[in-house]
């Protein structure tokens, strides 16, 4: 991964972000979850990774509705010509790190987020209307036992 940056999304990225969400999962339905969250007030940060000025790298946190303080991540996405570069890795780094949460969750592969960040183990005493077979913890308590209730976006 050369000369990329992370650094936080503005205003006028929208555009770019949604284009780059299309594309990298060859559907409208994560840039309409992106454009929902937004306009639900339910992102807490967004971050872009760009190399120069193009921005080829997505990620966002957004608050969960229970427990309050906890955040989740979704989505990450590189464009697919920069895919398998280290710059999704960065990203889900980036949002493991996040300190300003109690805790973040993500949805998803355990063998990639739990090689940046994530916990599958101490996760498993969370209640989720997703499985928790796919479900990772960073940062919080040692082994939580919460329910989650996700941005009603998610719904």
């Amino acid at each position: 991964m050369t000369d990329i940056r992370i650094e936080y999304a503005r205003a006028h990225d929208a555009a770019a972000i949604e284009a780059l969400l299309r594309a990298a999962f060859e559907q409208q339905d994560e840039a309409d979850l992106v454009a929902a969250l937004r306009r639900d007030g339910a992102i807490w940060v967004e971050w872009v990774a760009t190399t120069g000025t193009t921005i080829v790298g997505f990620a966002a946190l957004s608050r969960m509705r229970a427990p309050d303080g906890w955040a989740c991540l979704a989505p990450v996405a590189v464009q697919p010509e920069h895919q398998n570069q280290g710059i999704g890795g960065a990203l889900t780094r980036r949002a493991a790190g996040f300190d300003q949460a109690d805790a973040v969750v993500v949805l998803g592969d355990p063998q990639f987020y739990g090689h940046h960040g994530f916990d599958h183990a101490r996760a498993q005493k969370l209640f989720s209307p997703y499985p928790v077979s796919h479900t990772l913890i960073a940062g919080g308590a040692r082994s939580p036992e919460a329910t989650l209730i996700y941005p009603a976006a998610f719904g």
